[in-house]
């Protein structure tokens, strides 16, 4: 399959923090939307854009616990919204869309890893739905207030390694394994990036997935303390060690996929440590992406897949 995946010298690297790939960018103006973005590295993602001038709101599940953690930062609204709810983003959506206000920025940036097996809405694994349905939901929700010249920013991860699209059974149906679930969950936010771009780019929309780094965040809630004991960039106690990056570091590689001009006219890769990323070496090391995570004619597929079970598709 031929690629766009080489590296085109951002001048960033993993140490890159989110200030440090803004500077000199001003986004007074823009209108920014980031889901997760008070926890974790989704809010120093609020923080550094906001600190450039844009302003940034935050869908939330729990709107109050995102309020008093924004707290201070200025320039920032909550709405509430639960992913995992189609009705709940539909409702989103159209609060959005009422204002009148429209998107420059949107970066989804929400999502669950290795939870243990649960459903939701027709039966369909959790992960799935809220990492991947429900980010595809409130994307072609909003549709009609991207404005040309937007960025949509898809945050997968390393994760997708673990698993591929289980086209013979997306919602583990015959049998669950958290890290495969996690897996085909991330490979599905890669996809979905590839997909819109191609879908989008004519209006100078462009679209970007990536693998922010290897954080110590609330994201591994999860995991228990053997778990992160067995895990190889752990110390004995369960500790992130080695090239573990700091909140402002992982932040970075969306911060600038949402808005580095060495990025103008490019789009449907997959980026990270700020920067597109190679293909995955062939040996298995977990380093790049993967084919089948880019692959056209997948993401088209569970473009497809995605607006049956979901029922919106702001392109049909």
């Amino acid at each position: 399959m031929t690629t766009a995946q080489h590296k085109i010298g951002s001048g960033f690297d993993a140490t890159s923090t989110a200030t440090e790939v803004l500077a000199g960018i001003d986004l007074s103006g823009k209108f920014a939307l980031v889901t997760g973005g008070y926890s974790g590295i989704g809010l120093e993602t609020t923080r550094a854009l906001t600190a450039a001038g844009a302003q940034v709101l935050v869908p939330a599940r729990r709107p109050d616990t995102a309020r008093a953690a924004l707290a201070g930062i200025p320039a920032v609204e909550v709405g509430e919204v639960d992913l995992a709810d189609l009705d709940s983003v539909r409702a989103f959506a159209e609060r959005f869309l009422a204002t009148g206000r429209g998107l420059d920025i949107v970066i989804t940036n929400a999502g669950l890893m290795a939870a243990p097996q649960t459903t939701v809405g027709p039966g369909w694994e959790t992960m799935f739905a809220t990492n991947h349905l429900g980010h595809f939901a409130l994307i072609n929700r909003l549709w009609p207030a991207v404005r040309p010249g937007a960025r949509i920013v898809s945050v997968s991860s390393r994760g997708h390694f673990y698993s591929g699209i289980r086209w013979h059974d997306p919602h583990f149906e015959q049998g669950y394994e958290k890290w495969a679930a996690y897996g085909q969950s991330k490979t599905a936010n890669s996809l979905l990036a590839i997909h819109l771009d191609a879908l989008a780019k004519d209006r100078g929309i462009r679209a970007f997935a990536l693998h922010p780094g290897l954080i110590q965040t609330p994201l591994i809630r999860h995991l228990s303390r053997d778990e992160l004991r067995a895990h190889p960039a752990t110390d004995e106690d369960g500790n992130f060690i080695g090239a573990v990056k700091t909140i402002e570091q992982g932040a970075a590689t969306q911060v600038w996929a949402a808005t580095a001009p060495r990025l103008d006219g490019l789009g449907g890769v997959y980026l990270e440590d700020c920067e597109i990323a190679g293909p995955a070496p062939a040996d298995g090391t977990r380093v790049g992406v993967r084919d089948y995570a880019i692959d056209p004619v997948q993401a088209a597929r569970l473009w497809t897949l995605s607006a049956e079970l979901t029922g919106v598709n702001a392109f049909a």
